[in-house]
């Protein structure tokens, strides 16, 4: 079956021999859902997904649905299970899943609409809310990994890249401080990681849906950080006045935000590393 497969994916599993791998069967194994799970494509265009191939499809009795696949990706490696512990509570409902493709069969939101077309500050209104939902206890046991797994994947990465660091001390403080705010403590959640105004939709089932966690347990200050630093602009503009306006609506301590704030500017892994200094330099005062 010829599917179509977004051109930034194909550029994105080039890096990584296990993504090239899963890339070259994936024709074939949504070929082999469709059949299994009894489902038509809805739209021959998959939608625009970062690090998945994404697409509607209709099941056997005509209810609407989405086929996801998810690219090998260590932050994303507990979705299933995730969504699972969720049930629909406020993330999109998982109705099947073949936990050895990484494949899964979600609730269609409709209209689907992303929270991106709400002004920044009525997105922080509606992911505080979905967030203070999100952060729950889990019983053991569970699969899930603590946020030191992910904090140490991007310290080795960073620590890699040292000869383009265009501050040296700068990184090192933020290395530091990943490492003190990722140690385990009390208050510890599971958390999404990765809750920002794309990955919030508008449905029916509730005004809006959470999608695409990649949980771990950690603390809820970390995933304060996410939204904010898709709202660049206005983090750079004012980074304390932003950060305490959502650590409030969160009701989470403001000065734990800012310091996770700042080891992400500081010292997490990006192809260029100037442009977050002036505001890890801000954070850092």
């Amino acid at each position: 079956m010829a599917i179509s497969i977004p051109q930034h994916l194909v550029a994105l599993c080039q890096e990584k021999p296990e993504r090239t791998a899963w890339l070259g069967r994936l024709p074939s194994l949504v070929t082999e859902l469709l059949a299994r799970w009894s489902l038509m494509l809805d739209d021959l265009s998959p939608y625009e997904s970062s690090c998945a191939w994404v697409a509607p499809v209709r099941r056997a009795g005509g209810s609407l649905a989405v086929l996801k696949l998810g690219m090998p990706h260590m932050e994303a490696e507990h979705e299933i299970q995730g969504l699972r512990f969720w049930d629909g509570d406020p993330t999109v409902r998982l109705f099947e899943a073949d936990e050895a493709s990484g494949a899964m069969l979600l609730e269609r939101c409709s209209p689907g609409t992303s929270l991106r077309e709400l002004p920044e500050e009525e997105q922080d209104v509606v992911i505080a809310g979905l967030l203070r939902r999100l952060w729950r206890t889990v019983p053991a046991p569970h699969p899930f990994r603590p946020l030191g797994a992910m904090v140490t994947c991007w310290n080795e990465e960073t620590l890699a890249d040292a000869q383009r660091w265009p501050y040296s001390g700068l990184v090192k403080e933020g290395l530091a401080a990943f490492d003190e705010l990722s140690r385990p403590g009390p208050e510890d959640v599971l958390l999404a990681t990765d809750l920002h105004a794309g990955n919030v939709l508008r449905s029916e089932r509730e005004p809006w849906l959470a999608i695409d966690p990649k949980p771990f347990i950690g603390d809820p200050a970390y995933d304060a950080t996410q939204h904010l630093f898709n709202c660049q602009a206005r983090l750079l503009a004012d980074p304390i006045g932003t950060i305490h306006r959502f650590a409030d609506l969160l009701e989470i301590d403001a000065e734990r935000v800012r310091r996770w704030a700042f080891a992400r500017a500081a010292a997490e892994p990006r192809d260029d590393w100037e442009t977050m200094v002036p505001l890890a330099r801000t954070l850092g005062a």
